[in-house]
């Protein structure tokens, strides 16, 4: 398997490339409507932004959006992409899930994409402490009827939920110790080409993958999402 670690400080070109062959369908937006219906007015934490797929999403409709990371390239990418859109009502912090620089309840809305599952999976030690602590996190953050909204891999390269057996715990945790409602959705990604496909799965999930996705001859390769969601009072 790719360090991701590494592919988030020094191969950042690559990985926005994969990003933005994915959810051609735009399915994460609609998910995120149905959540919230109306967005306008709302100001935005988005955790874990990376280069920016949920603030650019977010950023035309929303009041403000802040944007953290525990990479610099990363956030640097996504400060250029919100450029590129035209966006200016954003900021950006160097930061981990674990501890926002963030001023409690001041923000309406917090979204988190691909990113608490780094501290909560059951390769890492402590992942119930890490999540309990990010969950403390988002609600110190939120004002009076905040909304968290979490994104995480459900099953990539399939058309039916097969997510990672690692991130199992974390996801159940969620929803029998956090109460948060859950339900999942495709995020299918389209290629310019099988080899274009090929490269970028294995460039970042590993040999297996690209393999497969090589021999099926795809280029457009389905995934699953799981939405987390849940309203603080």
């Amino acid at each position: 398997m790719p360090d991701h670690s590494h592919i988030y400080m020094n191969e950042t070109e690559q990985y926005e490339l994969l990003i933005s062959r994915e959810d051609y369908q735009h399915n994460i937006m609609r998910e995120i409507h149905k959540i919230i219906p109306n967005v306008n007015k709302l100001d935005v934490l988005d955790m874990g932004a990376g280069t920016g797929r949920l603030s650019c999403l977010l950023a035309p409709h929303v009041q403000s959006i802040i944007a953290t990371d525990a990479s610099s390239a990363m956030l640097a990418c996504a400060g250029r992409n919100l450029t590129s859109i035209g966006a200016t009502n954003w900021q950006t912090y160097l930061a981990d899930n674990r501890s926002l620089p963030i001023a409690a309840q001041t923000v309406d809305l917090v979204t988190a994409g691909w990113t608490i599952c780094y501290s909560t999976s059951t390769n890492v030690q402590q992942w119930d402490e890490n999540l309990e602590q990010i969950t403390k996190e988002i609600q110190r953050v939120l004002r009076p009827s905040g909304t968290v909204i979490i994104f995480e891999n459900y099953g990539s390269g399939v058309e039916t939920p097969n997510p990672p057996d690692y991130l199992l715990r974390y996801y159940e945790a969620l929803e029998l110790d956090y109460g948060y409602s859950h339900e999942y959705f495709r995020t299918d990604s389209q290629f310019e080409s099988i080899e274009e496909a090929e490269r970028l799965f294995r460039f970042f999930f590993g040999n297996d993958y690209a393999d497969r996705v090589k021999k099926r001859q795809q280029t457009i390769v389905p995934a699953c999402t799981g939405v987390w969601w849940r309203t603080y009072e």
